[in-house]
């Protein structure tokens, strides 16, 4: 059993989890992921791996509530234990060679953003990083980017944290100072991501995209991750996460990602109605 040893709220609706599971932290790298069970009747989810500690043997996820599963995971509290918690999966992003990297998240996909930004950090590229919600009390991890960024720009829809703007601006802003970037990275909203890609294009800036938010079981059978890069099908969690986002067809990804929303909410409601009869 996968002990939690640390349960933290970031936002009304994310929740940071350290998970004890040595196995898993020795092999760990930034841009892969877990699949967990939270018990023996649970669905299986994927979960980015946000953070890892190889000394003490632990494991960090983030997750938003937003389906029955993740609803039951945040139900539980230190010293509980998942049923299962196997990884890493997935390929790991690149960052060997790297000397220059802009980093462009977007609401929780920030969680899949700061290890990549740790890590560039730490093999001593500098790291410039762009991290949009929309509004301050979603903002979560300003603190431990601002630790391991060169350049640090908070980004809210309403300007009630930052700037007023979506984070294609500044990105756009940089470029066009002169900045050189050996790649961007972006992770968040499909949308937001997009819209990255196409802010990048015209520079001829290589930008990687992180497609973590389409998958469903974690293991391609589904079929939910498929997508269409460069004109061929591949797989977000078997051949990716990272593809190239100019390749991306992003509006495909879309459309295919709202397949499982209304089934996602109705077992959403279900599940927490069933915690409010439990509580009665």
């Amino acid at each position: 059993m996968f002990e939690i040893i640390r349960k933290k709220e970031l936002n009304p609706t994310v929740t940071l989890m350290e998970i004890n599971a040595p196995l898993v932290a020795k092999k760990a790298q930034p841009g892969q992921f877990i699949i967990l069970r939270v018990d023996e009747e649970g669905e299986r989810i994927p979960l980015t791996v946000a953070d890892y500690d190889r000394e003490n043997g632990t494991v960090t996820i983030i997750f938003q509530v937003v389906g029955a599963t993740t609803e039951k995971l945040n139900h539980l509290n230190e010293g509980d234990c998942l049923c299962d918690f196997v990884g890493p999966l997935g390929k790991e992003t690149e960052t060997e060679g790297l000397k220059k990297v802009a980093v462009v998240g977007g609401g929780v996909g920030c969680a899949i953003a700061y290890p990549i930004a740790k890590k560039l950090h730490e093999i001593g590229c500098e790291v410039h990083t762009i991290s949009g919600f929309r509004n301050k009390d979603l903002v979560i991890l300003e603190d431990e980017f601002k630790a391991v960024s060169d350049k640090f720009i908070l980004t809210t829809d309403d300007g009630s944290a930052g700037e007023k703007c979506v984070v294609t601006e500044p990105l756009k802003r940089l470029l066009d100072s002169g900045e050189k970037y050996d790649c961007v990275i972006t992770i968040g909203p499909l949308i937001m991501m997009k819209f990255v890609c196409l802010t990048t294009k015209p520079y001829g800036v290589k930008t990687i995209a992180s497609m973590n938010p389409i998958m469903v079981d974690g293991t391609g059978m589904c079929g939910g991750c498929r997508l269409t890069v460069g004109g061929k099908t591949v797989f977000a969690c078997v051949d990716g996460p990272d593809f190239d986002g100019h390749e991306i067809d992003f509006d495909e990804a879309m459309a295919r990602s709202s397949t499982y929303k209304d089934f996602e909410r109705k077992a959403h409601e279900d599940t927490c109605n069933l915690f409010k009869k439990e509580v009665k």
